[in-house]
């Protein structure tokens, strides 16, 4: 971790900043050590990243997919702009706008929109309760505008009004609770910041209840067990092109139909493996919104997607 991500932190309990107690410094970095605050207990930094809790908890499939899967949704190494397209989706602004703002990426992965924003000039804090947070590490080894730390959405080391911009694309629908998720987040906003999130749709129902049935047998399966059975849809995914046939298929099971056979597999493992998984609609979403006192929300594109303001 950079020592600049030290001014953005705050102790949910105490509220005082960290100071370091570093035991392994390679330059402007802090290798390994600890965070200490007014708090008996300090925040172990292990391979240069801050974890601000003990466990993964719920997220180890996630870890798990992003230790196999770290650089496959990632434009440097696919070469086809995907996670630039589908940030830009998620924003009501150019990402050329990001260009010197604070932002908060609110379950990073392995960092594939982290990149999109430090490309464009925006200074991002990634942040993830899985061990995902080491992929991110190693594919954004280097950036001075990005740091990574391991932490609870609910629980965030972060002083009020501290970001500019912060997103959740795809995350809070695999949390516990993601209304509570996401309330945990508008206050991090600077007056005039803005918030975007992506949720899974719960309009077409069909998919919805065959999900319930599958996941119900999926998430109790040996994880590695899952993956491998997760390589079906490589070869499915021809099947599932054929007119009349395929949306029948569609119906019963659901896979990924992405060209990239990599990102197939990973996708259909993301929906089959996580612990939690729930499905909304833009009217529940919009509640939150309400509810967080946001204002100027609209309604985006790509399933659930709603961005809104903080009131200055």
């Amino acid at each position: 971790m950079r020592a600049e991500l030290l001014k953005w932190l705050q102790c949910r309990r105490c509220g005082s900043g960290y100071v370091p107690s570093a035991s392994a410094v390679d330059g402007p970095e802090i290798i390994s050590g600890e965070l200490r605050c007014c708090c008996p207990q300090g925040v172990p930094v292990l391979k240069g990243i801050p974890r601000f809790v003990p466990s993964e908890q719920y997220t180890a499939s996630f870890g798990f997919e992003w230790t196999r899967h770290r650089q496959t949704q990632l434009d440097s190494f696919t070469g086809r702009g995907e996670s630039a397209r589908r940030l830009r989706e998620s924003s009501d602004f150019p990402l050329d706008e990001l260009c010197g703002k604070l932002v908060l990426d609110a379950g990073c992965g392995a960092g594939r929109f982290a990149e999109v924003v430090a490309d464009h000039g925006g200074t991002v804090v990634g942040v993830d309760l899985s061990l995902a947070v080491e992929a991110a590490s190693r594919n954004l080894a280097g950036r001075e505008n990005v740091h990574l730390l391991q932490a609870d959405l609910h629980e965030l080391p972060f002083a009020e009004g501290t970001f500019d911009v912060i997103y959740s694309l795809g995350v809070l629908h695999h949390t516990p609770s993601p209304e509570r998720a996401f309330m945990a987040l508008p206050g991090l906003l600077k007056p005039g910041g803005k918030i975007s999130v992506t949720v899974y749709s719960s309009y077409q129902k069909i998919f919805v209840y065959n999900s319930r049935f599958w996941r119900a047998i999926t998430t109790r399966l040996p994880r590695r067990v899952l993956y491998y059975l997760c390589f079906s849809a490589v070869p499915l995914y021809y099947l599932y092109r054929i007119p009349v046939l395929g949306d029948l298929m569609k119906m019963f099971f659901l896979i990924s139909l992405h060209p990239d056979w990599r990102w197939r597999v990973l996708d259909t493992f993301d929906w089959y493996s996580p612990a939690y998984q729930h499905w909304f609609t833009h009217h529940e979403v919009f509640q939150w919104f309400d509810r967080a006192g946001l204002r100027n929300v609209k309604v985006l594109p790509a399933a659930v997607s709603l961005i809104g303001e903080r009131p200055r």
